[in-house]
This record gives C-alpha cells, structure tokens and sequence, in this order.
C-alpha cells in the first residue's frame, strides 16, 4: 500500500522523532477496527508502537483524526500591536481596526487576541485550548 511508506524522520542533536501522515494513522485505525485484529500485532508490523496507535484511535473517536486535518492546518493571519506604554495596566488597545465588523477579542493576564472574519471552529477549538487549558 502507497500509504504505508516510511515516515518521515525528523532529528535534532539527541531525539529523533518520526512524524506519519494522517492517511497512515488512518490507515492503521481501519486496520485495528476490523473485527479481530490485535492493535499489537498492527502496530508492530508497521514498526509503531501500540500506546500511539492506541492514541491515534482515541483521536479517531473524537473526530480529529480525519483526511483533512493535513488540510487544516494552515496558517492564521496574526498582526502583533505594540502596547501604548502610558496604559500600561491593560496590553490591549480599546477597539480592533473600525472597517471589521466581525472580529472576537479574547483577553487575559498576558495580553490580548483579535480573530477577524469567521474563523475555523477546528483551529478555534485548539486554539481555545491551548489558551485556557
């Protein structure tokens, strides 16, 4: 199978860590979903641990493994704003640019986020994640 091929292997002075795409951990989850099948025995074959595939099946339940997460995970435009030194007790500026009409503000302790337009409820739910997780 085409899918199957090898990781890519991404390395650093001590670590390396190997990265599959998401069509081989869904390739591995329809494997272990069929009546029988050892999720130990795939995720050897495939050189794989059991605990990732295992991880990779929780994702799969939890709708975020899918086809088009490779797709998703595209860039957010950001636009740093320096903070008005004399209004030093708050880093966000009172109002985003006039011309947005839909724009969500999120605050706190370390500053600000201004998302204009209407943003992916994907990236919206991971990024809310990492804010307030």
């Amino acid at each position: 199978m085409d899918i199957m091929d090898r990781p890519v292997v991404s390395s650093s002075d001590t670590k390396h860590y190997r990265r599959h795409s998401t069509a081989f951990k869904l390739a591995l989850v329809e494997q272990t979903l069929q009546p029988g099948a050892s999720v130990a025995r795939i995720a050897r074959e495939h050189g794989v641990n059991a605990n990732q595939v295992f991880g990779w099946r929780k994702l799969h339940r939890e709708g975020l493994l899918d086809s088009s997460a490779d797709a998703s995970a595209a860039m957010l435009p950001v636009t740093i704003m320096a903070t008005d030194s004399q209004n030093s007790d708050s880093s966000c500026p009172s109002s985003p640019r006039p011309e947005t009409a839909n724009v969500l503000r999120l605050e706190c302790a370390k500053g600000c986020l201004f998302i204009e337009g209407v943003p992916d409820s994907g990236i919206l739910d991971r990024v809310l994640d990492r804010l307030l997780g």
